[in-house]
Formats: structure tokens, sequence, C-alpha cells
């Protein structure tokens, strides 16, 4: 190269190139970091899935440690393992729950390939006794969200390759449900057979997440073919439920479908209640229903003011709100992620970090621990490979933009690599003290785990557009055709059917928050928890309080336990 052409070349970079570096960097100055993330959280997501199809599909899940398989199915929540089929030999479950992540990697290719698959040989006419809940947020759910991204305009598919059939194979599905809904109180059993319905003497025992957590799905479900029993089953089952709360609006852990009767009274926002509290507000979010909001509300401030010490929150009884147990539980990591959509950012980020110092203490974050000892439960030692602290982190990101959860992040995908990956995918962990594994990778490793760490360092997958995540982190879009009400911070600007002067800016859609923290003087309608001058109320402490919710002012816990107004945002 001619002299003078290196001094073209030099001008070029100098002009050109650096400036456009460095109006990149101003831009995001951690693009560098995420997209390094990102490709990281990539081969873990492939690892994993590679590993699935080459040992473990058509069955439902792998075994990383042996390389072979698991049709887990129908031990989902079978912890006696009663009932096993004879003849069932799996349904994709992992495939299943794949799809979604496959069109958020923007993985065309792959997702066409499971889509089509699935429409050709995917069966429920099997003789498998299956847990609704997890029936529903697995495989309906998947094949819910994954119909809706295959036939959106992105055209992930090719012209003509897709029919609906995943939407008619959830169709069919949803009508296998409807059997365990034939109850005297109209809440579904917890088991039913898929190809004979609800089996004799069948046990009638069910959890609030059971049959509380049913209503995405089964709405979004009759959003699409019409068909309004779906909506109306898993709706006549949340209402039920809801009239069951005691006085201090709480509501046990476990109930009898038959009678109505609670079983156990001691509850909190743990296993067995977890997804009951998420799918409430999310309902209205994807809904627009008031109904679903009053309901909200109320258990939201049931549980600030009966389970909330602190940045934790232990477990109380329904009836006289006096503290039961004690403990963290790793289902409770998604508490964070919930509150940011409520708004309440601060109380979101304290609960958040002590989690993460638990994570930081063992490296993953054990099933339970008991924090009136300081100690790991006995037998509660194992890691599933739960993504719920992953989510929250995801959650929190979006909400605030602090690099710091970008830090938690990194920590997170770290210990995953460290800990539990093997030749043959990922395992769960036995025991946290020993770093024990055990020869399982959950279906919900490829649909929580990787998805949530991936959005966290690359969210183009939400731009122009407004998804609410089930509890399986299925992405379902905020559509106005199924809007009765829906929040103007939810409004997209190019919905033509919204009379309103008020447009939204656009954003990735979790920083579309029902209340942001610094939301000035935006039209945003506010989520807080707690009601002014409500009379039963009494705060201790300022994050008590919240966020006024017609002005997005804070609120100050006076020296009579009452929520007053700041003056000053």
């Amino acid at each position: 190269m001619s002299r003078r052409n290196r001094w073209i070349w030099v001008l070029i970079f100098m002009v050109i190139i650096i400036p456009a570096l460095c109006i990149e960097a101003k831009q995001d100055p951690y693009a560098a970091k995420k997209k390094r993330m990102s490709d990281k959280v990539r081969r873990m997501f492939y690892h994993a899935y590679d590993s699935y199809m080459m040992y473990a599909f058509p069955h439902d899940e792998l075994k990383p440690l042996t390389k072979t398989f698991t049709d887990s199915l129908s031990e989902l929540g079978n912890l006696r393992l009663e009932h096993l089929p004879q003849e069932y030999n799996g349904s994709a479950l992992t495939l299943i729950e794949s799809l979604s992540s496959l069109a958020i990697l923007g993985n065309h290719t792959e997702f066409e390939k499971a889509v089509l698959w699935l429409s050709e040989n995917l069966k429920f006419d099997v003789d498998a006794r299956i847990n609704l809940f997890e029936c529903n947020i697995r495989v309906l759910g998947g094949l819910v969200s994954a119909h809706i991204l295959a036939t959106d305009s992105t055209n992930r598919l090719a012209k003509g390759m897709y029919k609906n059939e995943l939407l008619l194979l959830a169709e069919e599905l949803g009508q296998r449900f409807l059997p365990a809904f034939d109850t005297p109180t109209g809440l579904p059993y917890a088991w039913i057979n898929l190809k004979h319905g609800v089996m004799d003497n069948e046990i009638t025992e069910t959890s609030t997440s059971g049959c509380g957590s049913l209503i995405l799905e089964m709405g979004a479900l009759s959003h699409l073919t019409g068909d309004p029993r779906f909506e109306s089953a898993a709706l006549r089952a949340l209402r039920k439920l809801w009239s069951m709360r005691s006085s201090l609006n709480l509501l046990g852990t476990t109930l009898d479908v038959e009678t109505g009767e609670w079983i156990e009274y001691s509850s909190g926002i743990g296993a067995g209640v977890d997804s009951f509290y998420e799918y409430l507000l999310k309902a209205h979010i994807l809904f627009g229903r008031e109904e679903y909001w009053r309901m909200f509300q109320s258990a939201y401030l049931a549980v600030q003011k009966y389970f909330r010490h602190g940045p934790w929150y232990h477990e109380a009884d329904m009836r006289t709100g006096r503290a039961t147990f004690w403990q963290l539980t790793s289902l409770q990591a998604f508490w964070p992620g919930l509150q940011v959509l409520v708004g309440d950012i601060a109380a979101a980020n304290s609960s958040h970090r002590e989690f993460f110092h638990v994570w930081q203490k063992f490296g993953v974050l054990p099933e339970r621990y008991l924090l009136d000892h300081q100690m790991l439960h006995p037998t509660e030692k194992y890691y599933p490979l739960r993504p719920e602290l992953a989510e929250s982190t995801f959650f929190l990101y979006q909400a605030t933009k602090d690099p710091w959860y970008l830090e938690v992040g990194e920590s997170i995908v770290d210990s995953l690599n460290l800990h539990t990956r093997v030749e043959g995918g990922f395992a769960s962990i036995r025991d946290v003290t020993t770093m024990e594994l055990e020869d399982h990778q959950h279906s919900f490793f490829l649909a929580e785990t990787c998805k949530y760490l991936y959005l966290l360092f690359d969210d183009s997958f939400l731009v122009n557009q407004n998804y609410i995540f089930t509890t399986e982190g299925h992405p379902l879009p905020i559509l106005s055709s199924w809007q009765e009400r829906l929040p103007v911070a939810y409004i997209p600007s190019n919905w033509t059917s919204v009379k309103s002067g008020y447009q939204p800016k656009r954003a990735s859609a979790m920083s579309l928050r029902m209340c942001p923290a610094n939301c000035g003087n935006e039209l945003l309608q506010s989520a807080c928890h707690i009601p002014d001058f409500q009379a039963d109320h009494r705060c201790v402490t300022d994050e008590d309080c919240g966020i006024d919710s017609t002005s997005c002012r804070r609120r100050s816990c006076s020296m009579a336990g009452f929520c007053g107004l700041w003056l000053s945002i």
C-alpha cells in the first residue's frame, strides 16, 4: 500500500470510525460487555438445546450426566410417582419449551423446524395422568406463545408453511383440560388423564397456584380461538379461590376442590402460592380487566402487611397474620420482578440484593434457607437450575438501567457454567454445599433461565412490542383486541383504536412500567401497593408507603403511622 493510501485510511479512521465508536459508546457504554455476555448465554442455550436434541428428543427432558432421557411430563408435581403411565414415550416437552427462546435468539431456521415437527408429530391422545398446572404453563403456554410468534409480522416461517397447527394442538389440549373443572366448586382437580379425563378416586387436594394460575394461557387460548370456555373455566376458578380468602385478604397454600375448604392455612409468596399473585397482575395488564387489578391490589397490600419483614418475606397464618415459617425459598426470588411491574422499585431492589447475597454465599440459590437459624434446610439443599433470580435481575435492569444488574447477571452465568455445565448439557445440583450434581436438565432451564439471562444483555426482541411473560417465561403480546381497559403506559402509539391524545414514549416492553421510579409529570397510571388513606393500614418506614396513585409522588410514613405525600418528587 502506498504512503498516500495509508494516509487516506488513517484519515478515514480518525474522521469516521473513531467518532462512530464514540457515539456508540455514548449511547450505551456497556454495549461491548452486553454483546460478550449475550454471546456467552447463547452458547449456554445451544449447549443445553443441542444436547437435548442429540440424547433425549423426542422424549420430555434430558438426563445430561448419563446422556439419556426422562419422560417427565407425567412426573411433574407427582412427588410420590404414583399412577405413572406404562406406554407414554414423551411429548417433546423440552422442544415445546424452547420454541419462544429460539425465536428470541433469532434462530428462525430452528424455530421453523421445531414448529413443523410438532405440527406433524405431537399427539395428546395418550394414557398419561398429568399435573394440570404444570402442563398448562409448560405445554399449553408454550404452544400458544409459539403460535403467536409463528404468525406475527416478523415472518419467522416460510410463507405457506404454517397453517395454525400449534393453535389447533393448543385448542385440543385445552379441551382435554376442561373436565378437570367439573367440580362442585369450579376449582379444578390438580390431576387429569389426557386420554380418559378425571380418574376414579382422584385426589381432591390442590394448591392455590394450581387453580389460580391458569388465566393467562387459557384466556389467551379463548381470545385466539373464539371459544370462551377456556377463559370462563379459569376465571370461575379464580373467582372462587378469591372468595375463599380470609378477612385479612390472605389465602392458604392447599385446599380441597370438592369441598372448597382449606387444608393448609400457612401461606407466603413461595411454592404453592407464588404464581397466583403473578397472574392477577399480569392478567390485568394482558386483558385489561379491572377485576384482576382490584384482586391484586388487595392481595399485594396484605402481603406487604403480614409477610414482609424488612427485605424478606416470611410465611404467616392466613387467619391471624401471625408468622409461621421464617425461610427463604428459591421460588420467592420471582417477587422483585413482579414488583417492577407494579412500580415498587425500591422494595424490589432491596429483596433482590438479599437473594443475590445468598446466591453469592453458596454459588447458586438453594431451594430453602432458614432465615431464623441462618442455615440451609436439612433436606432441601438442591438447586434445579431455577430461573427466578435471573428473571428479577432482568426486570430490575430494564426498570433502572443500573449496570450493577449486569454484574449480577454475569455472576449468575459464570456460576452456572462453573458448577452445572457438563459434557451432556447442564445438570441440576443435588447439594449446594458439595456441588454434587443430579442427572436432570429441566425444561425450564431453556424456557426461562437462559431466556431471561439473554434478554438481560440483549433486549432487542422487546423493542416495538409489549409482552407479558407467563410464569414459565413464554411471551404473550399485549394486543388491543384482547383489552377491556389498558393502562395508558402500555398503549403503543400506533394503536389507532385508542382515543387518547397522550402518546407514550416508545421503549422496550419492560421499561413501560405502570409506575416508573422517576415518572415526573408523565401521565402514567400508578400501581402503588398501599392505597391512599386506607384506614386499617399502619406503616413503619417510608418504604411501606409506596407511590401516590395519581401524582406519582413518593409518600412518607408519619409519626402516627399513616402514609402521606412528600412535598417533592
